[in-house]
Protein backbone atom coordinates (compact mmCIF):
# COMPACT_ATOMS: atom_id res chain seq x y z
CA UNK A 1 0.00 0.00 0.00
CA UNK A 2 2.91 2.23 0.46
CA UNK A 3 4.00 3.99 -2.61
CA UNK A 4 7.91 3.95 -3.01
CA UNK A 5 8.73 5.70 -5.97
CA UNK A 6 11.30 8.75 -5.64
CA UNK A 7 10.31 7.94 -1.65
CA UNK A 8 13.30 5.67 -0.90
CA UNK A 9 12.01 2.00 1.33
CA UNK A 10 8.62 4.14 1.71
CA UNK A 11 9.97 5.78 5.04
CA UNK A 12 9.02 9.46 4.96
CA UNK A 13 4.87 10.70 4.51
CA UNK A 14 3.63 12.03 1.34
CA UNK A 15 1.07 14.78 -0.14
CA UNK A 16 0.51 16.22 -3.65
CA UNK A 17 2.43 18.53 -5.32
CA UNK A 18 -0.23 20.96 -6.02
CA UNK A 19 -4.35 20.93 -6.15
CA UNK A 20 -5.78 18.92 -8.61
CA UNK A 21 -9.90 19.00 -9.50
CA UNK A 22 -12.03 16.38 -11.27
CA UNK A 23 -16.00 16.80 -11.97
CA UNK A 24 -18.24 13.53 -12.15
CA UNK A 25 -21.44 12.43 -11.13
CA UNK A 26 -22.44 10.73 -8.11
CA UNK A 27 -23.03 6.59 -8.19
CA UNK A 28 -26.17 7.40 -5.91
CA UNK A 29 -27.13 10.79 -5.73
CA UNK A 30 -27.03 11.23 -9.43
CA UNK A 31 -25.86 15.14 -8.85
CA UNK A 32 -23.05 16.42 -10.84
CA UNK A 33 -19.76 16.73 -8.43
CA UNK A 34 -16.88 18.70 -8.19
CA UNK A 35 -13.96 17.35 -6.10
CA UNK A 36 -10.52 18.62 -5.63
CA UNK A 37 -7.75 16.90 -3.98
CA UNK A 38 -5.08 19.52 -2.19
CA UNK A 39 -1.90 19.47 -0.33
CA UNK A 40 -2.15 19.00 3.41
CA UNK A 41 0.62 19.41 5.92
CA UNK A 42 2.72 16.17 7.97
CA UNK A 43 0.67 14.50 10.27
CA UNK A 44 -2.91 15.74 9.58
CA UNK A 45 -3.95 12.65 7.20
CA UNK A 46 -6.82 12.64 5.01
CA UNK A 47 -10.03 15.25 5.26
CA UNK A 48 -12.77 15.96 3.33
CA UNK A 49 -14.13 19.10 3.34
CA UNK A 50 -18.03 19.90 2.30
CA UNK A 51 -17.37 23.49 0.14
CA UNK A 52 -21.63 24.14 0.03
CA UNK A 53 -21.06 24.52 4.35
CA UNK A 54 -19.60 26.46 6.54
CA UNK A 55 -17.49 26.16 9.91
CA UNK A 56 -16.93 22.67 11.85
CA UNK A 57 -20.15 21.45 9.68
CA UNK A 58 -18.22 20.87 6.37
CA UNK A 59 -15.52 19.29 8.16
CA UNK A 60 -15.36 15.21 7.86
CA UNK A 61 -12.30 13.20 9.04
CA UNK A 62 -11.42 10.35 7.01
CA UNK A 63 -11.76 7.70 9.90
CA UNK A 64 -13.20 4.28 10.31
CA UNK A 65 -15.14 6.03 13.19
CA UNK A 66 -16.71 8.44 11.33
CA UNK A 67 -18.23 5.60 9.00
CA UNK A 68 -21.59 6.17 9.46
CA UNK A 69 -23.31 3.92 6.25
CA UNK A 70 -22.53 1.04 4.36
CA UNK A 71 -25.29 -0.09 2.28
CA UNK A 72 -23.69 -0.03 -1.10
CA UNK A 73 -20.55 2.26 -0.75
CA UNK A 74 -18.68 3.75 2.40
CA UNK A 75 -20.53 7.07 3.82
CA UNK A 76 -18.14 9.14 6.40
CA UNK A 77 -19.95 12.22 8.42
CA UNK A 78 -19.82 14.11 11.46
CA UNK A 79 -21.55 15.25 14.43
CA UNK A 80 -23.39 17.82 12.67
CA UNK A 81 -24.93 15.35 10.40
CA UNK A 82 -23.26 15.97 7.63
CA UNK A 83 -21.82 13.16 5.49
CA UNK A 84 -20.07 12.04 2.53
CA UNK A 85 -20.66 9.13 0.35
CA UNK A 86 -18.90 6.78 -1.90
CA UNK A 87 -15.26 7.45 -0.57
CA UNK A 88 -13.95 4.33 -1.22
CA UNK A 89 -12.44 4.26 -4.64
CA UNK A 90 -10.64 7.53 -3.73
CA UNK A 91 -9.30 6.52 -0.40
CA UNK A 92 -8.20 3.82 -2.37
CA UNK A 93 -6.01 5.71 -4.98
CA UNK A 94 -4.65 7.66 -1.88
CA UNK A 95 -3.92 4.40 -0.48
CA UNK A 96 -2.26 3.07 -3.54
CA UNK A 97 -0.20 6.34 -4.20
CA UNK A 98 1.27 6.30 -1.11
CA UNK A 99 -1.04 9.79 -0.22
CA UNK A 100 -0.75 10.19 3.87
CA UNK A 101 -2.10 13.55 3.73
CA UNK A 102 -4.20 15.65 1.73
CA UNK A 103 -7.31 17.84 1.59
CA UNK A 104 -10.23 16.83 -0.21
CA UNK A 105 -13.06 19.42 -1.19
CA UNK A 106 -16.36 18.84 -3.01
CA UNK A 107 -19.29 20.55 -3.21
CA UNK A 108 -22.03 18.04 -3.24
CA UNK A 109 -22.60 14.70 -0.71
CA UNK A 110 -20.51 12.95 -2.74
CA UNK A 111 -17.66 11.37 -4.66
CA UNK A 112 -18.00 10.86 -8.39
CA UNK A 113 -17.27 7.91 -9.77
CA UNK A 114 -15.73 8.91 -12.28
CA UNK A 115 -15.88 5.57 -14.98
CA UNK A 116 -16.65 3.12 -11.60
CA UNK A 117 -12.91 2.35 -10.75
CA UNK A 118 -9.50 4.34 -8.60
CA UNK A 119 -7.63 5.07 -12.40
CA UNK A 120 -8.95 8.78 -12.72
CA UNK A 121 -8.26 9.28 -9.10
CA UNK A 122 -4.44 8.13 -9.50
CA UNK A 123 -4.08 9.78 -12.78
CA UNK A 124 -5.54 13.20 -10.97
CA UNK A 125 -2.98 12.25 -7.97
CA UNK A 126 0.44 11.53 -10.61
CA UNK A 127 -1.27 14.86 -12.65
CA UNK A 128 -0.56 16.95 -9.31
CA UNK A 129 2.18 15.29 -8.58
CA UNK A 130 3.59 13.55 -5.33
CA UNK A 131 5.85 15.41 -2.88
CA UNK A 132 7.70 14.01 -0.15
CA UNK A 133 7.86 15.21 3.37
CA UNK A 134 10.43 15.35 6.43
CA UNK A 135 8.03 13.49 8.32
CA UNK A 136 8.73 9.96 9.38
CA UNK A 137 5.67 7.18 8.48
CA UNK A 138 4.70 5.14 10.94
CA UNK A 139 2.48 2.13 9.98
CA UNK A 140 -0.68 -0.12 11.71
CA UNK A 141 1.71 -3.73 12.19
CA UNK A 142 -0.55 -6.44 12.88
CA UNK A 143 -0.06 -8.84 15.65
CA UNK A 144 -2.38 -11.33 15.76
CA UNK A 145 -5.20 -12.91 13.98
CA UNK A 146 -8.55 -10.59 14.29
CA UNK A 147 -11.64 -11.74 11.94
CA UNK A 148 -15.14 -10.64 11.91
CA UNK A 149 -17.52 -12.97 10.11
CA UNK A 150 -21.85 -12.83 9.11
CA UNK A 151 -22.71 -16.24 8.07
CA UNK A 152 -20.56 -17.35 5.16
CA UNK A 153 -19.04 -13.59 5.00
CA UNK A 154 -15.96 -12.92 6.46
CA UNK A 155 -13.20 -10.18 6.60
CA UNK A 156 -9.66 -11.28 8.35
CA UNK A 157 -6.84 -9.50 9.69
CA UNK A 158 -3.32 -11.81 10.47
CA UNK A 159 0.23 -11.29 10.47
CA UNK A 160 2.66 -10.89 7.74
CA UNK A 161 5.95 -8.98 6.84
CA UNK A 162 4.34 -7.45 4.13
CA UNK A 163 1.08 -5.78 2.94
CA UNK A 164 -1.53 -8.32 1.24
CA UNK A 165 -4.93 -8.50 -0.05
CA UNK A 166 -6.43 -11.17 -0.76
CA UNK A 167 -10.11 -12.36 -1.72
CA UNK A 168 -12.75 -14.89 -2.63
CA UNK A 169 -15.82 -14.42 -3.98
CA UNK A 170 -19.03 -16.50 -5.05
CA UNK A 171 -21.88 -15.34 -7.23
CA UNK A 172 -24.81 -17.24 -8.68
CA UNK A 173 -24.28 -15.31 -11.58
CA UNK A 174 -22.00 -17.74 -14.02
CA UNK A 175 -20.48 -14.15 -15.45
CA UNK A 176 -19.09 -13.87 -11.92
CA UNK A 177 -18.91 -17.66 -10.40
CA UNK A 178 -16.16 -18.22 -8.15
CA UNK A 179 -13.27 -16.02 -8.22
CA UNK A 180 -9.93 -15.56 -5.92
CA UNK A 181 -6.92 -12.92 -6.25
CA UNK A 182 -4.24 -11.86 -4.03
CA UNK A 183 -1.73 -9.53 -4.19
CA UNK A 184 1.12 -8.01 -2.43
CA UNK A 185 0.81 -4.39 -2.68
CA UNK A 186 3.04 -1.65 -3.61
CA UNK A 187 2.13 1.37 -5.85
CA UNK A 188 3.21 0.19 -9.15
CA UNK A 189 1.16 -3.42 -8.26
CA UNK A 190 -1.98 -0.95 -7.47
CA UNK A 191 -1.86 1.06 -10.39
CA UNK A 192 -1.40 -2.04 -12.84
CA UNK A 193 -3.64 -4.47 -11.33
CA UNK A 194 -5.86 -3.00 -9.35
CA UNK A 195 -6.80 0.37 -9.20
CA UNK A 196 -8.81 -0.11 -13.12
CA UNK A 197 -10.86 -2.84 -11.79
CA UNK A 198 -14.43 -1.30 -11.89
CA UNK A 199 -17.53 -1.66 -9.38
CA UNK A 200 -20.33 -4.19 -11.00
CA UNK A 201 -24.05 -4.77 -10.35
CA UNK A 202 -26.78 -6.44 -11.47
CA UNK A 203 -29.55 -5.30 -14.15
CA UNK A 204 -32.41 -6.85 -11.82
CA UNK A 205 -31.55 -4.55 -8.54
CA UNK A 206 -31.46 -1.56 -9.64
CA UNK A 207 -35.18 -0.61 -9.67
CA UNK A 208 -34.90 -1.68 -6.11
CA UNK A 209 -31.75 0.21 -5.32
CA UNK A 210 -33.31 3.56 -6.94
CA UNK A 211 -36.64 3.71 -5.10
CA UNK A 212 -34.34 3.23 -1.88
CA UNK A 213 -32.29 6.30 -3.11
CA UNK A 214 -29.25 4.64 -4.54
CA UNK A 215 -27.64 4.32 -7.90
CA UNK A 216 -29.82 7.22 -9.67
CA UNK A 217 -26.31 7.78 -11.53
CA UNK A 218 -25.32 4.69 -12.20
CA UNK A 219 -24.82 3.37 -16.29
CA UNK A 220 -22.83 1.49 -18.32
CA UNK A 221 -20.25 4.37 -18.03
CA UNK A 222 -19.67 3.82 -14.77
CA UNK A 223 -20.16 0.74 -13.38
CA UNK A 224 -19.94 -3.20 -15.24
CA UNK A 225 -23.34 -4.41 -15.29
CA UNK A 226 -24.54 -7.69 -15.83
CA UNK A 227 -27.81 -9.21 -16.66
CA UNK A 228 -28.28 -12.95 -15.54
CA UNK A 229 -25.13 -14.52 -16.98
CA UNK A 230 -24.06 -11.39 -19.56
CA UNK A 231 -22.03 -8.80 -19.17
CA UNK A 232 -24.15 -5.84 -21.03
CA UNK A 233 -21.03 -3.62 -21.23
CA UNK A 234 -19.78 -3.22 -24.89
CA UNK A 235 -16.59 -3.25 -24.47
CA UNK A 236 -16.35 -6.35 -22.05
CA UNK A 237 -13.97 -6.38 -18.74
CA UNK A 238 -10.76 -5.03 -18.08
CA UNK A 239 -9.08 -8.25 -16.62
CA UNK A 240 -10.84 -11.64 -16.41
CA UNK A 241 -11.54 -11.74 -12.87
CA UNK A 242 -12.20 -8.12 -12.49
CA UNK A 243 -14.90 -8.62 -10.28
CA UNK A 244 -12.60 -9.77 -7.70
CA UNK A 245 -9.79 -7.08 -8.30
CA UNK A 246 -12.69 -4.34 -7.58
CA UNK A 247 -13.62 -6.22 -3.88
CA UNK A 248 -10.10 -5.81 -3.61
CA UNK A 249 -10.15 -2.28 -4.53
CA UNK A 250 -12.86 -1.21 -2.06
CA UNK A 251 -10.77 -3.10 0.79
CA UNK A 252 -7.90 -1.47 0.45
CA UNK A 253 -9.97 2.02 0.39
CA UNK A 254 -12.45 0.77 3.52
CA UNK A 255 -9.12 -0.15 5.46
CA UNK A 256 -7.50 3.51 5.04
CA UNK A 257 -9.48 4.40 6.91
CA UNK A 258 -7.55 3.21 9.69
CA UNK A 259 -5.46 6.28 9.11
CA UNK A 260 -2.14 4.62 8.04
CA UNK A 261 -1.13 1.80 6.17
CA UNK A 262 -1.00 -1.49 7.78
CA UNK A 263 1.67 -4.28 7.34
CA UNK A 264 -0.48 -7.64 7.60
CA UNK A 265 -2.58 -9.39 5.30
CA UNK A 266 -6.26 -9.03 5.14
CA UNK A 267 -8.36 -11.66 3.39
CA UNK A 268 -12.14 -11.17 2.66
CA UNK A 269 -14.57 -13.83 1.92
CA UNK A 270 -17.44 -12.36 0.36
CA UNK A 271 -17.21 -9.52 2.72
CA UNK A 272 -17.60 -5.75 1.96
CA UNK A 273 -17.88 -2.09 3.05
CA UNK A 274 -20.12 -3.46 6.17
CA UNK A 275 -17.67 -6.03 7.12
CA UNK A 276 -14.36 -3.99 6.08
CA UNK A 277 -14.98 -1.48 8.74
CA UNK A 278 -16.39 -3.80 11.49
CA UNK A 279 -12.98 -5.21 10.58
CA UNK A 280 -11.09 -1.87 11.83
CA UNK A 281 -13.57 -2.04 15.04
CA UNK A 282 -12.46 -5.02 15.79
CA UNK A 283 -9.10 -4.51 15.06
CA UNK A 284 -8.94 -1.14 16.73
CA UNK A 285 -10.83 -2.78 20.13
CA UNK A 286 -8.00 -5.46 21.02
CA UNK A 287 -4.91 -3.32 21.78
CA UNK A 288 -3.33 -6.77 21.67
CA UNK A 289 -3.79 -6.94 18.04
CA UNK A 290 -1.91 -4.09 16.66
CA UNK A 291 1.14 -1.39 17.23
CA UNK A 292 2.03 1.90 15.37
CA UNK A 293 5.73 1.17 13.88
CA UNK A 294 7.98 3.69 12.24
CA UNK A 295 7.90 2.74 8.33
CA UNK A 296 11.95 3.47 8.96
CA UNK A 297 13.16 -0.30 8.39
CA UNK A 298 17.27 0.48 8.88
CA UNK A 299 19.61 2.82 9.33
CA UNK A 300 20.99 2.69 5.88
CA UNK A 301 17.45 3.12 4.60
CA UNK A 302 17.14 5.83 6.19
CA UNK A 303 20.45 7.54 5.10
CA UNK A 304 19.27 6.50 1.34
CA UNK A 305 15.86 8.12 1.95
CA UNK A 306 17.71 11.49 3.64
CA UNK A 307 19.73 11.50 0.19
CA UNK A 308 16.90 11.47 -2.09
CA UNK A 309 15.35 14.27 -0.33
CA UNK A 310 18.39 16.61 -0.31
CA UNK A 311 18.97 16.63 -4.06
CA UNK A 312 15.18 17.02 -4.64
Amino acid sequence: MINNRGNADGLFQQTLKKPVTITGIGLHSGAIVTLTIAPADANSGITFIRTDLRGAAAIVPARWDAVVDTRMCTVIGNSHGTTIGTIEHLMSALAGCGIDNAVVSLDNIEVPIMDGSAAPFVAAIEQAGIAVSGAPRRVIRILKPVTVSDGVKSATFTPDETTVFSFDIDFDSAAIAQQSHAVELDGDVFKDEISRARTFGFLHEVEGLRKMGLARGGSLENAVVISGDTVMNADGLRFSDEFVRHKILDAVGDLYLAGAPFVGRFHGVRSGHALNNQLLRALFADRSAWRYDSAVVSLPAARRALEQLAVA
